[in-house]
């Protein structure tokens, strides 16, 4: 099969039902790109899929946070609010978080989303990496929306998120309930530890067991277009991403290991990008558009571009997520914590170098076969990357394995898509409320 050929979702015998419209709960327009790109890659598959099943159909998202387009590029109060919330004694910080989030929730959050649900048939969560539980701000944004759509008695289906364990009480509660009270008629995770996280934490509260499923993003080939080729020397992105970002956000076994780090990236990233020179390519520094990642670029692109005496230059930020993936799919290795900046140069063909932070990013390496290509940066110096890169390049990505994952994930959407279809209320004769719904 090749990267563009559609799977059949239902049998071609099936008769098309008339146009759905179908709502994507996510964080779509988060500053972090990345988060875009899934959404993007998400909505364009299940619509491209569900013009088999009832042509017509409108498939769009609802950002958890309220906002509804990408946020300019501009100085942003995050870096500064995350040092804050560092500074803070843990229940501290669980409390200001928590009185945060409810009056988002119950003042922004429900009435946005009930507003956008207007007319929906069926409700989606997914994806990215949203059953965790950082200061209970995913449980509680995600318990806020779901209780619209049972409200709504709309069938709902889960798709390709990430979970992890370290989860409060209070947060393992939430998302509990929330789930356990949709109606959901499909679920799916995008990795074998989420999918023992789902089992442990939430099938014994009620909730449905998790199908495996491909991330969105490696469809980033299908939804978006490649650009030319440079004609001169190969471009080796090189991704920055800010200490404290790392620190907040690492879970699993490697957050430790991150956070102990962190001190030490700031060095790490100046013989990074002199070590990429060495293995014959020209760097690009570039960011996934987190303004903490932004502002740590800004401030220490300079001093890295002075140290590694080579052909290195900074990227001008992405406004969107075409943007981003207009660069990744010009360059010819990328090296990268953030794990959608892997996951769209994958999707291209392009080879990837992890730098291990997170548990996610180790499976998503398994998972495309390239496990010999993830190191921790205490132990990548120099002459270990110049090497790395080099064999990265040369043995290029697999094809045939490249082809079944994307042609995967395909299928993983199009089974999402049936089973919601079957789900759904019919539609009247006059195509327009459902059979038996409220006038």
């Amino acid at each position: 099969m090749s990267l563009a050929e559609p799977p059949s979702s239902l049998p071609s015998s099936s008769p098309p039902s008339p146009p759905r419209r179908i709502a994507l709960l996510n964080v779509k327009y988060s500053p972090n790109l990345g988060d875009g790109l899934l959404s993007e890659c998400l909505e364009a598959e299940l619509a491209r899929t569900f013009q088999t099943i009832a042509p017509g159909t409108e498939v769009f998202s609802i950002d958890l946070a309220g906002r509804r387009a990408y946020p300019p590029i501009a100085p942003s109060r995050r870096a500064a609010q995350i040092a804050v919330l560092e500074a803070l004694p843990a229940s501290a910080r669980r409390l200001a978080t928590r009185i945060a989030l409810a009056a988002l929730v119950h003042l922004r959050l429900r009435r946005h989303v009930r507003t956008r649900l207007a007319g929906c048939d069926a409700v989606v969560l997914g994806g990215g990496n949203l059953l965790t539980d950082a200061d209970l701000n995913f449980p509680m944004k995600i318990a806020g929306a779901l209780d619209q759509a049972a409200r709504l008695r709309l069938p709902a289906a889960v798709y390709g998120v990430g979970a992890n364990r370290q989860w409060s009480a209070a947060g393992k509660r939430l998302f509990g309930r929330a789930l356990g009270r949709a109606k959901l008629a499909y679920a799916a995770v995008r990795d074998a530890r989420s999918q023992a996280a789902w089992r442990d934490l939430l099938v014994p509260q009620g909730v449905r067991p998790a199908a495996l499923s491909g991330d969105p993003g490696l469809l980033a080939s299908c939804h978006f277009p490649r650009p030319p080729l440079p004609f001169d020397a190969p471009v080796a992105g090189l991704c920055v991403t800010a200490p404290m970002a790392l620190r907040y956000h690492a879970t699993g076994p490697d957050g430790a290991a991150a956070s102990a780090a962190c001190a030490a990236l700031d060095a790490w990233y100046a013989t990074a990008a002199r070590a990429l020179v060495d293995a014959g390519f020209r760097v690009a520094l570039f960011t996934n558009g987190s303004p903490e990642d932004r502002d740590y670029l800004h401030a220490m692109g300079p001093d890295w571009i002075l140290s590694a005496k080579g052909p290195v230059t900074m990227t001008n930020p992405f406004a969107d997520p075409a943007e981003m993936i207009r660069f990744i799919a010009g360059c010819q290795l990328i090296v990268a914590h953030r794990m959608h900046a892997c996951i769209a140069a994958h999707s291209f063909a392009i080879p990837t170098i992890g730098l291990r932070w997170d548990v996610k990013l180790d499976s998503f390496f398994a998972l495309a076969g390239r496990g010999q290509f993830i190191a921790d940066t205490a132990s990548l110096d120099g002459p270990a990357l110049t090497a790395l890169a080099r064999q990265a390049a040369a043995e290029g990505v697999d094809r045939a394995a490249l082809e079944a994952l994307i042609a995967g994930t395909r299928g993983d959407i199009a089974r999402m898509a049936a089973a919601l279809a079957r789900a759904m209320q019919p539609i009247g004769p006059s195509g327009g409320q459902p059979v038996g719904a409220a006038a």
